[in-house]
């Protein structure tokens, strides 16, 4: 009898395996992965650099302004509340991940009380990361006027597509400024959540002027499922329009869930690895780079580049993700790739600091996820104001950190690294 249901199970488990594997087997988990090879790559600090890249990566590319940079989490939530209170006309909010709490809280009043002075308020939020969000706490906010759209919920038509999420995080207020940045609204920012972590995240927050805000309006509207589907362009754009002498070129990386091959965000971050002549400085909370990735950046270090990549400890919010991370990190320490390890607190911030003349950041982590999958918001620009706080976060951020040893790796944990790790890696691959 015991024989024969143990027979039955390992049945089951066989066809349920054969099922995954097929699965994975269609939706290409095995294909040929793309490899960048550049010929007579453009160094970073040549005029036709940004539109060589731009037109290689299927970037927009825009004229701006960062007027302010934070690299707080507090003060990144405070900001976000200041630009909401001063809105005139229109509210357009795009977020990934949000949890109930004080935050949620907040942002919610400050909506409601906008919404009630007869501001229009839209909010586009991703319907996975925000299943933790009960429903009443949207009904509460739709009784005021703020309108709603849940990004991509599942669809027993085509269930694969779930698996397709917006991560992007943006704010235009008035058709006049913009946030960018990757922040969620959650407390888990503030570090009082979790045992293990209870210092504030580390993470970044820029506020951007100009053409610039045009584009992103735009970039909102793909993701707006309303009937109404326009963005709210004002009459600021020809006043910008005069006083271009300010701003500088931006580009704008909005990362597409890709189909088949091509991914803009990839492509954008490896290609500035090819073409860095000084310094790779990066940072990611979830750091999963491929064999390709790992290659470029052991290539630059052979190069003379500085090549440093900062991303979170065992502190991570998704521990099994850290262990695959931790995994990569052998071929880049033997290679001369530094690799530091925040220790404060968990490090959530997206950075990418070019020669210490392009500067990257938004929505983008470096994995999978981000890279294959998800619907990401990058801006990438060389105006010195925005080098210079990109820079000084990854100093902070070096300096709270524990460099990671090749020897000390070596010594990794059998289960936890090696095994586990390693699943993980696979499936974060495909999913």
């Amino acid at each position: 009898m015991i024989v024969s249901i143990l027979l039955r199970l390992f049945i089951a488990l066989l066809i349920l395996s054969l099922i995954i594997l097929i699965g994975f087997y269609f939706r290409g988990a095995f294909r040929d992965r793309v490899k960048y090879r550049v010929k007579n790559p453009l160094k970073p600090d040549e005029p036709e650099f940004p539109y060589a890249l731009a037109s290689t990566t299927n970037s927009f590319i825009s004229n701006g302004v960062v007027t302010d940079f934070w690299n707080q989490a507090a003060d990144i939530q405070q900001a976000r509340l200041d630009a909401i209170g001063k809105a005139q006309y229109t509210i357009n909010f795009e977020t990934f991940f949000m949890t109930p709490g004080k935050r949620a809280d907040d942002f919610a009043i400050a909506l409601a009380e906008r919404a009630g002075a007869g501001v229009e308020v839209r909010l586009i939020v991703d319907q996975y990361g925000t299943k933790d969000i009960s429903k009443q706490y949207w009904q509460r906010l739709r009784a005021t006027g703020v309108k709603v759209s849940f990004f991509n919920s599942f669809n027993w038509k085509a269930p694969l597509d779930y698996a397709g999420r917006t991560h992007r995080k943006l704010l235009l207020i008035d058709s006049k400024f913009g946030l960018v940045g990757g922040a969620g609204i959650s407390d888990l920012w503030d570090g009082t959540q979790k045992d293990d972590d209870t210092q504030p995240w580390l993470d970044v927050e820029m506020r951007l002027e100009g053409e610039i805000i045009q584009l992103l309006e735009g970039v909102f509207s793909q993701h707006w499922t309303f009937e109404d589907c326009t963005a709210n362009f004002s009459k600021q754009k020809f006043q910008i329009a005069e006083d271009n002498k300010k701003h500088h070129l931006m580009l704008v990386v909005p990362g597409a869930n890709p189909r088949i091959r091509f991914s803009p965000i990839q492509n954008f971050k490896y290609n500035s690895f090819i073409c860095a002549t000084k310094r790779i400085w990066l940072a990611s909370p979830y750091f999963l780079p491929d064999k390709h990735s790992i290659n470029l950046l052991v290539e630059a270090k052979q190069k003379g580049v500085d090549v440093r990549i900062l991303t979170t400890s065992k502190r991570s919010d998704k521990k099994p993700v850290y262990y695959a991370s931790y995994e990569h990190y052998g071929k880049l320490l033997e290679g001369g790739v530094e690799i530091y390890e925040f220790q404060p607190s968990m490090t959530h911030a997206k950075l990418l600091l070019i020669d210490d003349i392009w500067a990257t950041t938004g929505s983008a982590n470096f994995d999978p996820r981000s890279l294959v999958h998800n619907e990401e918001l990058d801006i990438c620009s060389a105006q010195p104001e925005l080098v210079e706080g990109i820079r000084d976060t990854f100093e902070k951020g070096f300096t709270q950190s524990k460099r990671i040893t090749y020897d000390e790796w070596k010594k990794r944990s059998l289960i936890k690294h090696r095994i586990l790790g390693n699943i993980v890696d696979f499936f974060q691959w495909q999913l």
